[in-house]
């Protein structure tokens, strides 16, 4: 993999680096200060012509992986939660919503999304503490409080924004990426049983806030390998309309060391240009910084699932891990892992609350 973060190594001052594999690349002198942003915030010629400049001496004087440490790559902004995989959505319908059409009637007409909390995202290796909140479960008479008895991972793929735009002008979608540094792996950390009673009518809210966990690299849009993909049924509206594709990138989900899912993020159906095309067309603005998560991406069978939910089908089905113990959610001191090849990976381990 290849992307831009900031380490710390030998007890100096924070830097940017870029990582080349399994080693990283100081590029302090191209790329100044103890976060990107400012990096982020110039135009498209000036991220390329940097990374040409990077590109042309990543062979040399590389310091290892191991003897560095990651840090939080970028100040967050705004972060925004999207729901794009049409087989998470859909089986996330037939869970909560047995015996009704799965995909609610808007869903292929727009993006769904919630806006999230920036100050609680959280870079990757960070413990997660385990959440508390209100739940009350199917049959009982009113709620209580106490820690989620649902804690649960979304895997998922994030748009870093470099480039801001101007509040009131809605971005073109053809002009969208010229706005997107690059990306990040996401695990949108959920607590599905507070979600579930807080959830109607204005959508997720503690259940998410708690903690969202990045990868500590930003790979650039260039480095990702992008495929078309199937026609969108019906046809978006013109404000978001442009050749059908997805980025072509192998995921895969790991518990306490075993993989118990594999998938990739061809199984979106809304790309990061009707996406940014969708947040501004009301005049919202982008900021340098903002994260624009895509939401869970899963396939169409159990091995492609991108979170526990969908896996154990709301814990009725669980997993069978291969050390002999079982899981419907996470419980604490599990450690989950997201990974992919081109983005790293994105760690955390449950700490009781």
């Amino acid at each position: 993999m290849k992307g831009y973060g900031v380490f710390s190594w030998a007890g100096r001052e924070p830097r940017v680096g870029y990582r080349v594999e399994d080693s990283v690349l100081d590029v302090s002198d191209l790329v100044p200060g103890t976060d990107l942003n400012d990096f982020l915030a110039q135009r498209r010629e000036t991220w390329e012509e940097t990374h040409e400049r990077v590109r042309e001496r990543a062979d040399s004087d590389l310091i290892p992986l191991t003897a560095v440490d990651v840090l939080m790559p970028f100040r967050v902004a705004d972060y925004v939660d999207f729901y794009s995989s049409e087989e998470h959505a859909t089986n996330l319908g037939k869970i909560l919503r047995p015996g009704q059409e799965p995909l609610l009637p808007n869903w292929r007409h727009l993006q769904i999304g919630y806006h999230g909390r920036a100050g609680t995202v959280l870079v990757s290796g960070t413990d997660v503490v385990r959440p508390s909140g209100q739940r009350k479960p199917p049959g009982a008479d009113a709620p209580t409080f106490g820690p989620t008895e649902k804690l649960d991972i979304e895997l998922e793929l994030g748009f870093v924004v470099g480039t801001p735009s101007t509040h009131g002008e809605p971005v073109p979608i053809a002009d969208a990426l010229d706005h997107v540094f690059g990306a990040v792996l996401v695990n949108d950390w959920s607590a599905r049983d507070i979600q579930a009673w807080e959830y109607q009518p204005l959508g997720p809210f503690l259940g998410k806030s708690f903690a969202t966990s990045i990868s500590p690299w930003v790979v650039p849009l260039s480095e990702l390998p992008r495929v078309p993909r199937t026609p969108q049924e019906p046809e978006p509206l013109d404000y978001l309309r442009t050749e059908p594709w997805a980025y072509d990138i192998d995921l895969e989900v790991v518990l306490n060391g075993e993989t118990i899912s594999r998938t990739n993020t061809r199984h979106l159906y809304w790309n990061v240009e009707q996406q940014v095309a969708h947040l501004t067309s009301n005049g919202a603005s982008l900021r340098t910084g903002d994260l624009l998560a895509s939401g869970t991406i899963s396939g169409s069978d159990p091995g492609t699932f991108g979170s526990l939910i969908e896996m154990t089908w709301n814990g009725e089905r669980p997993l069978e891990l291969a050390d002999g113990s079982t899981r419907s959610f996470l419980e604490d001191g599990d450690e989950v892992v997201l990974r992919s090849p081109l983005l790293g990976e994105v760690s955390g381990r449950i700490r009781p609350g």
